[in-house]
């Protein structure tokens, strides 16, 4: 689990593209959001922030389902991604965010934690404590990090 010290997190009004440049800089997917007291109040990925264009009730433009793309699919997508961050403009992440996410508690089990992530094929869940406020994030990553750790254990044993 990654601790909440170490966790980065925004807030429900926390500009949308200040999120984006988070999401870049620390080259994370998603953020826990939380109020001033650190209570989950929802979450927020990469996929809300994509969102925004359907939200705005126009898709991507070019929906040409051709397998090979074209000559100029990148300059394309360019043009796509400035159209979707020129729709950002003024949205805060409470306009976009996942309200009452999907959590565990703080003495879930890695078990029911990685069986959990499996079946809702989430990246990551929040963790939280029995007030509901954010002790750490659990991703994927940590899970199998977790289980090479438990099988390096049982074969040096």
């Amino acid at each position: 689990m990654t601790k909440r010290e170490d966790l980065h997190v925004v807030k429900t009004s926390t500009p949308v593209d200040e999120a984006l440049e988070m999401l870049v800089q620390n080259r994370i997917s998603g953020f826990p959001v939380i109020d001033d007291d650190w209570e989950l109040v929802g979450v927020v990925s990469d996929y809300d922030l994509l969102a925004l264009d359907s939200m705005a009730g126009c898709g991507l433009a070019d929906t040409n389902s051709n397998m090979f793309p074209e000559v100029d699919s990148t300059w394309k997508t360019f043009r796509e991604i400035q159209r979707l961050l020129s729709k950002t403009s003024g949205k805060v992440i409470g306009d976009v965010m996942t309200p009452s996410p999907l959590v565990v508690r703080e003495t879930t089990n890695l078990d029911a934690a990685a069986r959990l992530l499996l079946e809702t094929k989430y990246h990551r869940l929040p963790v939280v404590d029995s007030a509901g406020k954010l002790v750490g994030m659990i991703t994927r990553g940590n899970v199998v990090r977790a289980a090479l750790e438990i099988k390096k254990k049982a074969e040096g044993a």
